[in-house]
């Protein structure tokens, strides 16, 4: 990794050199994050944050573009919680493997106010870095082998650079084949 590692038009600074563009649980994390070398963030326009935008006007090809989803469900009557992290051209099989990995009946993506109020983290920011400890994060086999990817940093008003390889290195981090499915487009 260089000093500076950018994708697009993202202009990128090591990400524990700016707290400032980090949501609270993100810049704890990273203290204590091995990779943390690894990690650059970039300031971005808020309004932009949502993926096919963000990706439209920094120039990111979606393939180059990681969502980290809250997904929940229920065994009896315990309420479990996990992230996803999928590239923007899939999705995940939430019904699936997730569910079978989740051990759960059912599970559904988190309402927004519920992902946001868990995490602590703004809604198209949430990112596997920073999230309540002893979730399970789970991320597409894809993810990890796609180089550069861009995540959220937990605010709306940036993002996140690292090698998808560093986010297995996550404490509670599983890598998965077929986690995800092509979307087709």
């Amino acid at each position: 990794m260089t000093e500076n590692e950018t994708l697009g038009t993202l202009a990128t600074e090591p990400a524990l050199e700016r707290p400032d563009l980090l949501a609270s649980p993100v810049a704890l994390a990273l203290n204590s994050y091995p990779c943390a070398a690894q990690v650059f963030v970039a300031p971005i326009d808020a309004d932009l944050a949502d993926t096919a935008a963000f990706c439209a006007a920094y120039d990111v090809a979606l393939d180059a573009s990681a969502n980290c989803v809250v997904v929940s469900g229920k065994r009896a009557g315990e309420q479990r919680w996990a992230a996803a992290v999928i590239l923007a051209t899939t999705r995940a099989d939430v019904n699936g493997v997730v569910r079978r990995r989740m051990d759960v009946r059912k599970v559904s993506f988190a309402p927004m106010a519920e992902a946001t109020a868990i995490t602590d983290m703004e809604y198209g920011g949430i990112t596997p870095f920073g999230l309540p400890a002893g979730w399970p994060i789970l991320i597409d086999a894809a993810v990890a082998t796609a180089g550069l990817v861009v995540v959220g940093s937990g605010i709306r008003s940036s993002k996140i650079v690292v090698d998808g390889a560093a986010l297995a290195q996550l404490p509670g981090a599983e890598v998965i084949d077929g986690l995800a499915t092509a979307t087709g487009g």
